[in-house]
């Protein structure tokens, strides 16, 4: 009889450290543990993208002599005149549309990413975005809005995508039908 007393008061008292351990476990769970910080791509591919070009000109020395790193500087010419190519197309097209338009501004603000080139921003909008702050002001504010006046906030910092936020338009009750 006293075995069976023990472990009713063994379970009771594994309840009652239940009970009041339940507050701490939902705190527990609530703690966001934040990932390890790596490099952004983009600042590795500033170190990367020369370091490759000499790299490609030593190998072409190596591999043929002058006239190979006659051929390597002509790829390298090649490839930054599809660079200059692809900036002056993205800019075509976005003097081509009125600044601060987007067509979808829910959508835009579903592919925006951390860290993305201002180029790139341009490309998907495919028009340039209102500024919001000064000329030559870090950060720098811009706004996308489409014709549900729906819009996206971005802010960059040395020209890469810091921030964003979507601002949809209240719904008034007097324009909801009854």
């Amino acid at each position: 009889m006293q075995k069976v007393a023990e472990a009713a008061t063994v379970v009771g008292s594994a309840a009652a450290t239940a009970a009041k351990a339940a507050p701490f476990a939902a705190q527990a769970t609530a703690v966001k543990i934040s990932p390890m910080q790596l490099p952004s791509f983009y600042s590795i591919q500033k170190v990367l993208a020369p370091l490759g070009a000499v790299g490609f000109l030593v190998l072409a020395y190596v591999r043929y002599g002058g006239l190979g790193v006659v051929g390597a500087l002509g790829a390298l010419v090649m490839w930054a005149l599809l660079q200059v190519s692809r900036l002056l197309q993205v800019m075509r097209r976005a003097a081509n549309r009125p600044p601060g338009y987007v067509d979808s501004a829910v959508m835009f603000n579903a592919k925006l990413r951390a860290d993305m080139p201002l180029l790139h921003i341009l490309a998907m909008t495919q028009a340039l975005g209102e500024p919001l702050t000064p000329p030559d002001v870090q950060p720098e504010i811009f706004r996308w809005t489409d014709g549900s006046q729906s819009s996206v906030h971005c802010e960059f910092v040395n020209g890469r995508l810091k921030n964003w936020r979507l601002q949809r338009p209240s719904a008034d009750p007097a324009d909801a039908a009854p």
